[in-house]
């Protein structure tokens, strides 16, 4: 005889005709906080108020699921100081952390990762850096026209370089900073950062992934440029640093093979974080 507390089973429920309740609907939270870590991957460093008003949420509602991500180890808080505020404390940003990264994708790498060592044993690292060309050289044919289309100047066409990397779901977005008296105006920049990337791990293991990106970047842009930071190195963005002063080679890379241009391979020489 059952206690007079104990409840009957589904079945039973329903064979009586009792109510049974549907299954739970993904919690609301849950989605909530997907939107709130999509609009962290996309906007980082990005403070609470910004995401607040990119997403209609009140300071408080937004506060309380960043606290979230963040104690679940996705996000991670990077203190920005605010341009023209002196020495006045640094501003939270929030940006994805190396376990957010790698939530996001990286379908295979482990495969990957043991395909490329395998490799390296049996070729050596020349056929891994081979095949590191390869792959961005695919990156550098498609994007090339519409980099060109952008025209001589270096500033519009690291933008369209930006646009193109965001198409293809790297999260980038590209900084003009002007060198501004008594600093000489051939010192301008714009910082181009990507915000995510689909071979990350990858990456980490075989730097070589990120320096032929680098050099492909220069050879689009027509520029020397250089890598200040890396996510496969730990950076919570990749930030590559391109110089706006001087004026662009846009010679094709056969030409500037035969005439020796200096723009065409990138010094490579990345400040690792």
């Amino acid at each position: 005889m059952s206690s007079p507390t104990s409840m009957p089973s589904p079945r039973h429920a329903a064979a009586a005709g009792a109510f049974v309740a549907p299954p739970a609907l993904p919690d609301a939270d849950d989605r909530t906080r997907d939107r709130v870590l999509s609009a962290v991957l996309e906007n980082g460093p990005v403070s609470a108020a910004e995401l607040g008003d990119l997403l209609g949420f009140t300071p408080a509602a937004v506060r309380r699921h960043l606290d979230h991500l963040e104690r679940s180890g996705v996000i991670e808080v990077k203190r920005v100081a605010k341009a023209g505020s002196g020495a006045g404390r640094p501003a939270r940003r929030y940006v994805l952390s190396s376990q957010g990264q790698s939530t996001l994708g990286d379908d295979y790498l482990n495969i990957a990762s043991s395909a490329l060592r395998r490799l390296q044993e049996l070729a050596g690292e020349d056929a891994v850096r081979e095949y590191a060309e390869e792959r961005f050289s695919d990156m550098e044919r498609r994007y090339a026209p519409e980099v060109d289309a952008a025209g001589d100047d270096i500033t519009a066409r690291a933008m369209a370089l930006s646009k193109a990397l965001s198409r293809d779901r790297f999260v980038a977005s590209a900084h003009s900073i002007e060198a501004k008296a008594p600093l000489p105006a051939a010192l301008s920049s714009v910082q181009l950062c990507q915000g995510h990337c689909p071979i990350q791990r990858l990456a980490a293991e075989f730097p070589v992934f990120c320096d032929t990106e680098t050099k492909v970047f220069s050879r689009l842009v027509g520029v020397d440029v250089r890598r200040l930071s890396t996510l496969a190195q730990g950076g919570h963005v990749c930030t590559t640093h391109i110089p706006t002063g001087r004026p662009a080679a846009t010679a094709s890379p056969d030409v500037a093979e035969q005439s020796g241009n200096p723009y065409q391979e990138s010094n490579n020489q990345q400040e690792r974080p």
